[in-house]
């Protein structure tokens, strides 16, 4: 059986949700695990990691309720305020949820792109592995270049970068996404998520080969052992069902070792979220 390492859940309300436009129609309701369950059966996966999609305590805590009573949620990314004066605070009142495994912020949509130079951030990041918390890194290709810089400060802090730092499959421009992933590769602390790959493609008329170029690329400077598979559902919905989006990384695989393609699948997540 396999992990899936990046899921969403939100009870949809137009303001919290204002991240989902009326071209994203088809994600504009409530997902919940019953909406998830026979999907992972149908697709051969025993548990999934839930990460956060607004910016509160509160989803952290809606996160954390879910995987309490749903054992399939194996593991919660939630949100705290990085930023805080009292972030050591919060974070020894977090530690008591064992579910609880790491955190995220939305970096991509900061106006500012020195965010995670910021000192008051940085601070936040510091704190993390005290309590042995991951953090995934939601970025864009033009982030890559200050993740390094991130990075290099803690190196052992234990990060993933989401959605491959979501290379331009659309216009198929990769040249500076390609510069910044090998530079950030290159520190061992860090991971990256095979996910969501089809929502930065055109949703309409997408192909599996539009993504060879970009995962041949991590799979060379990552190796099998720093790459775990995400669907990002359901924000996947706006281009591919759950069992299309598990194809794209089925069929890109499939002849690699079954050692290899179990780290991908399920050790490398239970591993590096510390999942049970």
């Amino acid at each position: 059986m396999r992990i899936d390492s990046h899921q969403h859940f939100w009870k949809f309300h137009p303001v919290k949700e204002a991240w989902i436009k009326e071209e994203m129609e088809v994600i504009k309701r409530d997902f919940l695990p019953s909406d998830l369950e026979s999907l992972l059966t149908d697709n051969q996966f025993d548990g999934f990691v839930a990460v956060q999609a607004d910016q509160s305590e509160e989803e952290t805590h809606f996160l954390l309720e879910l995987a309490k009573n749903n054992d399939f949620i194996k593991g919660v990314v939630g949100w705290v305020d990085l930023c805080a004066e009292n972030i050591e605070e919060r974070l020894e009142y977090f530690c008591k949820y064992e579910k609880l495994k790491g955190f995220r912020h939305i970096v991509q949509a900061e106006a500012d792109i020195d965010f995670m130079l910021l000192e008051s951030f940085q601070n936040g990041i510091s704190k993390l592995g005290k309590y042995n918390f991951t953090y995934d890194l939601l970025i864009f290709p033009k982030h890559l270049e200050n993740v390094v810089k991130l990075v290099a400060k803690f190196p052992e802090q234990r990060f993933v970068i989401d959605h491959l730092a979501k290379p331009d499959f659309k216009n198929k421009e990769f040249s500076n996404w390609e510069t910044g992933i090998k530079a950030i590769a290159k520190f061992p602390n860090v991971m990256c998520k095979v996910s969501s790959l089809v929502t930065e493609a055109d949703w309409n008329n997408w192909r599996e080969t539009d993504f060879i170029y970009c995962l041949n690329v991590v799979t060379e400077v990552f190796g099998m052992d720093r790459l775990m598979f995400g669907s990002d559902w359901p924000v996947s919905l706006l281009a591919a069902s759950y069992a299309e989006s598990c194809d794209i990384a089925e069929h890109y695989f499939s002849e690699f070792p079954k050692e290899e393609q179990d780290k991908f699948w399920r050790k490398n997540a239970i591993d590096f979220y510390r999942l049970e």
